[in-house]
């Protein structure tokens, strides 16, 4: 498994032998175990964990994820790094909806801050930003 790619080269006929993935993988957190002694199964991480998957492999047959309907949960069921996760999509769609910046430009604008701070020499009054 590599980040947008699997491959099965066990001899095993499978159904997914070789191919495209659809996004990808953390290859990290890949793991396989042999079930019944008759099926291999694999567990893959995705890469962007908020994105829906059409399909597991390029070139097969999609569904459409508009269909889903996911099941609601509360902020406090959710594993820390999905709760934060979570906490700050509801932020940056809030901050959008104002009109105003979202964390990461917040971010950007106070590192940029912390630049200019650091370097007084330079004249920043004909930089655009934005």
């Amino acid at each position: 498994v590599r980040p947008a790619h699997y491959a099965e080269s066990s001899g095993i006929n499978a159904e997914y032998g070789d191919g495209e993935l659809f996004a990808k993988l953390l290859t990290d957190e890949a793991m396989w175990h042999l079930e019944d002694n008759r099926a291999v199964v694999l567990t893959l991480e995705k890469f962007n964990k908020v994105e829906w998957w059409g399909t597991v492999m390029k070139g097969d047959p999609e569904i459409s994820t508009k269909k889903v309907q996911p099941e609601n949960s509360k902020l406090g069921d959710l594993d820390g790094e999905t709760r934060s996760m979570v906490e700050k999509m509801m932020y940056d769609q809030r901050q959008k909806a104002a009109g105003l910046p979202t964390s990461d430009d917040e971010k950007k604008a106070e590192t940029m801050r912390k630049f200019m701070e650091q370097h007084p020499e330079m004249d920043f009054s004909k930089c655009k930003w934005g």
